[in-house]
């Protein structure tokens, strides 16, 4: 009997010896990204897709935004749809606590990894969270909850971390 607990205790400390340490995590707040350029190439030569935007505004945001607020995204291979103005001061877009649906035709691209948003404007406003979902590719959710820095582009790029973990 005691050889068996001793079995079963050799087992276990092999066990946690050799598991394997977790992977390093995804980058969880967004980043600038000075030198993010917009593929101009692709734009007009890719076949187009459809996408649903979804953006939810923070409540801790200001009350409105007149900001200008550019949209990219893309996959790990380069295609990438570009947004040049989603906001539309008019129809109340981005209002505090506010959710707003866009339906975006763009070029077709594989699992999206990568979201940049460009805010050029005064009034500041804060982004909960981004999700976007295309007929080929599945459903993705960006986290934002923070202010948007005024001209530069700001978000999330997961393209190399997808890669290397596949």
């Amino acid at each position: 009997m005691i050889a068996g607990k001793a079995l079963v205790i050799f087992w276990l400390c092999l066990a946690v010896v050799f598991t394997p340490p977790q992977a390093k995590s995804k980058i969880t707040q967004p980043q600038p990204l000075t030198s993010f350029k917009i593929n101009t190439t692709l734009q007009n030569t890719a076949s187009s897709c459809s996408y649903t935007v979804t953006i939810r505004t923070s409540c801790s945001s200001s009350r409105y935004t007149r900001d200008r607020i550019s949209l990219a995204f893309g996959d790990a291979y380069g295609y990438q749809v570009y947004v040049p103005r989603l906001d539309d001061p008019r129809s109340r877009t981005f209002e505090s606590c506010s959710t707003d649906t866009f339906h975006i035709n763009g070029p077709c691209t594989y699992q999206i990894c990568y979201v940049y948003l460009y805010r050029n404007g005064y009034d500041g406003w804060k982004p909960e969270s981004i999700t976007i979902s295309g007929y080929y590719t599945s459903s993705v959710t960006f986290y934002y909850d923070t202010f948007i820095p005024n001209a530069v582009w700001y978000g999330f790029n997961h393209c190399n971390a997808a890669s290397s973990s596949a």
